[in-house]
């Protein structure tokens, strides 16, 4: 049922995507008086789910959710009709119109998704405003790593200062400001001491193939509820109670006594609990996995004092351009890194199983339309890239007519589209194939 929420969730927020940016062609094409032949959603290879003809437009469903396209009448794109290209240009042809008008056609759908993540930023912060742990409070009680963190020379405990001497305000984006900046180090207290930490070569590759977070906040053990068949609940360990330790082991932190309580596996110990004032110890035997049935309370505002930030829809307007200009920073940004030979980034680009795994396994709108926003970005940035077949591609030759007062020929237009189309599905293939390669290798 996971999996599931997850692919429908992909699915309509593809179809808000494809709908939004394809209308983008759509509607500058009839600005300008171009005709569309056809407007579908998802392709449609030898059929389609349905379709119908309005105002000399073939609206239509087709079966294959990898996208969606307009196709625009006197237009050398994937459809390769190259008989309708024989025939002499029409006014309404869209190799009929001025140089500007074209670019402006195929600059619609990147300019409408870019709006799309504008609006969506917008929307979101007026309604839900902002809610993150500032790194200052998640230093109340210092970190907690895991083995790539500590191999890159953080420990437990550390409180981070800055990265790369720049601070991070939001806890939450340290990991992502270490990979996009590639970063080379960080500062830290340590025990009372400033630290500077230097990250060993080659970490960013790791850390960029890394699925779990590297550093995560601590917090006491305070019990919320049990897991059916739980020792501590038999042993009398009631909610609320504040565990303290094993055997007179002080453990302050969840993270501290998880790590430890793996080293009793089927053996009896005491563990330490305060409640009230009281200080007690009950004693209980583990499973063979270590485990004493207990979850701990983990809402970080029961610890920390998370920043919040509520928006009137006039702040929202400049605040949703400035997020959406971050996004595509920041987008920019992990393209830049495909293309570095020591981060190897590309060895973790992922296809539609990895753009799934990203939502969450249960519907949640806020998240919903965070990651459309995202994605919306995404497909902007992807598109607009200077690759024949992409949107990109044909402005780069536009702007080569604009300046060079020459068209290519449709001919060279031709063969650029048959080269584009090779590069795509070789992308598709490698992310996609990734995806299955990862699935298979768990």
């Amino acid at each position: 049922m996971d999996i599931l929420i997850k692919v429908l969730q992909l699915i309509l927020s593809l179809s808000i995507l494809v709908i939004v940016h394809e209308s983008g062609h759509f509607t500058a094409a009839k600005i300008f008086k171009t005709k569309v032949e056809k407007f579908y959603l998802f392709f449609n290879p030898w059929f389609s789910i349905f379709k119908f003809n309005y105002k000399g437009t073939e609206y239509g469903l087709g079966w294959l959710p990898l996208g969606g396209y307009v196709k625009i009448a006197g237009m050398i794109d994937e459809s390769m009709d190259k008989e309708a290209l024989k025939k002499p240009p029409q006014p309404w042809e869209f190799r009929s119109k001025p140089a500007w008008q074209r670019l402006i056609i195929m600059l619609g759908g990147v300019i409408m998704n870019v709006v799309l993540a504008i609006v969506i930023y917008i929307v979101m912060l007026s309604y839900y405003g902002e809610e993150y742990l500032p790194t200052s409070e998640a230093n109340k009680y210092g970190i907690s790593v895991d083995s790539l963190a500590k191999n890159m020379g953080f420990r437990n405990g550390d409180k981070i200062i800055a990265i790369d001497n720049n601070y991070v305000d939001n806890f939450q984006k340290i990991t992502v400001d270490i990979i996009l900046d590639e970063a080379k180090m960080a500062t830290v207290i340590r025990n009372g001491d400033t630290t500077k930490i230097v990250f060993p070569e080659g970490s960013l590759s790791k850390l960029i193939k890394h699925k779990s977070p590297i550093i995560s906040v601590r917090f006491p053990f305070i019990v919320d509820r049990f897991s059916p068949g739980s020792v501590a609940k038999k042993a009398g360990v009631l909610p609320g109670d504040t565990i303290l330790g094993i055997d007179g082991m002080n453990l302050k932190y969840f993270s501290e006594f998880r790590e430890e309580i793996q080293k009793y596996k089927n053996q009896q110990v005491t563990i330490d609990l305060k409640r009230g004032n009281d200080t007690l110890q009950y004693k209980m035997t583990l499973d063979k996995k270590g485990l004493i049935g207990v979850y701990p309370k983990a809402d970080l505002s029961a610890f920390f004092k998370l920043k919040e930030k509520r928006y009137t829809v006039a702040q929202a307007i400049p605040a949703g351009f400035t997020r959406t200009w971050v996004g595509i920073g920041n987008y920019l940004k992990q393209l830049k890194l495909l293309f570095s030979p020591e981060v190897k980034a590309y060895e973790s680009i992922g296809g539609f199983g990895t753009i799934a795994s990203i939502f969450p396994a249960q519907w949640h709108w806020e998240s919903f339309w965070r990651l459309t926003a995202f994605l919306s970005i995404m497909l902007a940035i992807l598109n607009i890239l200077p690759i024949p077949a992409l949107d990109g591609g044909h402005v780069m030759f536009l702007i080569y007519e604009i300046v060079a007062r020459r068209k290519p020929s449709d001919k060279f237009l031709e063969y650029a589209q048959i080269v584009g189309m090779i590069i795509l599905f070789s992308l598709l293939i490698l992310a996609n194939g990734n995806d299955i390669i990862r699935y298979f290798s768990k």
